[in-house]
């Protein structure tokens, strides 16, 4: 699943890859995988995502349109 709005939350955040890998604690190929849909995203960081970017799982899972 390519999560879209990942992209755009960091894109309107003004952060870049290499920073939010940093934020999950790995490295920025893997949050690129995440965010491209190549690997699976963990529940623990939707969840630590959710968090940062004060928004809910369910936005950022595309469950939701209210951020």
């Amino acid at each position: 699943m390519f999560f879209q709005r990942l992209e755009d939350l960091r894109i309107d955040a003004d952060k870049t890859q290499d920073e939010i890998a940093q934020v999950l604690n790995c490295k920025r190929e893997v949050y690129r995988r995440y965010e491209k849909g190549i690997f699976e995203i963990p529940v623990w960081a939707v969840i630590a995502l959710a968090k940062y970017y004060h928004t809910s799982t369910d936005y950022i899972l595309g469950l939701s349109d209210q951020r």
